[in-house]
C-alpha cells in the first residue's frame, strides 16, 4: 500500500466518522439542478508526504499525472488565467466568453513587484531566493489577494506555498520542503489532484535549484466530502490499494520554464478502476 493511499483512507474515515454536517445551513455551493450542496467537513486537516521516499499518487483510483502537471504549469509557469492555455476542461465552468477566469491563480503569479534591484513576479522571486538565499524564512507565494477577489471568477482554494530548505546529515545537497495551504477542498475530486500537482512542483523546483525533494505538508482548513460523494468515497476507501509507483522527472531540464507535462512519468503505476461521472458542486 502506498503512503498516499493510507493517508487518504484515514482522512476520509475521520471526516465521515467525526466530521460536522452542514445540512440545513446556508451554503454557497449547489448542484447543477439547483439543490444546495451540503458537506461533512473537518477543520485543520494536516497531511505530510515525504517525497524522498515515494511519490504521493493514489492507487485506489488513477490520478492523471500529466493533466495535473499541466494545470500546475498553467498557473506557475504560464501564469495564465485563460482556459485556452490548458489542455483540459476542468476550468470551463468558471470561464467567461473569452476564456478568462478573472484575476485569479496564474494572473496573480505574474504580477510583478519590486524586489532587490529589479522587478520580479512571485515565481521568479521564489526561484531567485532558493538559489541565492535558500535559508530565508520568507520564501512563499500568495494568491489570495483581497483587493482582486471581486474580479476572480472563483476565489483561490489552494492559495499559498511556503518553501523551507533543510539539509540531511551526510547529504551534500540541500533539501527543499514546502507547505501547501488550502482554505477549502473537495476531498473526492481534488485532494490527490492537488497533492500530485504540488509534489511535482517541489520536484521541479528542487531539480532546477540543485536540491533534493523533501517533505510536502498539506494543510486544509476545510476538508469536506459532499453529500452526493459519500457513497462514492465509502466504496473507494474499501478498495485494494497497490504499491506506490516510481516517479521520474526529465533530468536534462535545468530551467523551470522549460518543463512540460511530458517531462513527468511514472513506472509501474497500478491503480483501481476510475470513478466516472462524479457530480461536481458549483
Amino acid at each position: 500500500m502506498s503512503m498516499a493511499d493510507t493517508i487518504f483512507i484515514e482522512m476520509c474515515k475521520d471526516i465521515l466518522e467525526n466530521g460536522t454536517s452542514t445540512e440545513g445551513e446556508k451554503v454557497r455551493p449547489h448542484w447543477p439542478d439547483g439543490t444546495p450542496a451540503y458537506t461533512i467537513k473537518k477543520f485543520g486537516v494536516v497531511n505530510r508526504y515525504d517525497l524522498s521516499k515515494e511519490f504521493p499518487i493514489l492507487t485506489l483510483r488513477k490520478t492523471a499525472l500529466k493533466s495535473a502537471t499541466d494545470e500546475m504549469l498553467w498557473i506557475w509557469q504560464k501564469k495564465s488565467n485563460n482556459i485556452h492555455d490548458l489542455h483540459s476542461h476542468i476550468w470551463d465552468e468558471w470561464a467567461d466568453e473569452d476564456g478568462s477566469i478573472g484575476k485569479a491563480y496564474g494572473y496573480q503569479m505574474g504580477v510583478k513587484h519590486r524586489y532587490k534591484e529589479g522587478m520580479f513576479d512571485q515565481v521568479d522571486r521564489v526561484i531567485y531566493d532558493l538559489k541565492n538565499n535558500p535559508f530565508s524564512r520568507r520564501i512563499m507565494t500568495n494568491l489570495y489577494v483581497h483587493q482582486d477577489l471581486h474580479e476572480m471568477n472563483l476565489y483561490p482554494c489552494a492559495y499559498s506555498m511556503t518553501f523551507n530548505v533543510t539539509q540531511k546529515k551526510g547529504h551534500s545537497r540541500l533539501t527543499l520542503n514546502a507547505i501547501l495551504n488550502q482554505r477549502s477542498q473537495d476531498v473526492l475530486t481534488a485532494n490527490n489532484w492537488n497533492v500530485v500537482q504540488y509534489a511535482v512542483l517541489v520536484h521541479m523546483l528542487a531539480q532546477v535549484c540543485g536540491m533534493e525533494a523533501g517533505e510536502l505538508v498539506h494543510v486544509i482548513a476545510d476538508a469536506h466530502i459532499y453529500d452526493r460523494h459519500i457513497p462514492i468515497i465509502r466504496e473507494l476507501i474499501e478498495r485494494k490499494p497497490f504499491p506506490a509507483p516510481k516517479f521520474s522527472l526529465n533530468p536534462d531540464v535545468k530551467d523551470f520554464y522549460e518543463f512540460t507535462r511530458n517531462d513527468v512519468s511514472l513506472e509501474n503505476y497500478q491503480a483501481g478502476e476510475q470513478v466516472r461521472d462524479i457530480p461536481v458542486a458549483i
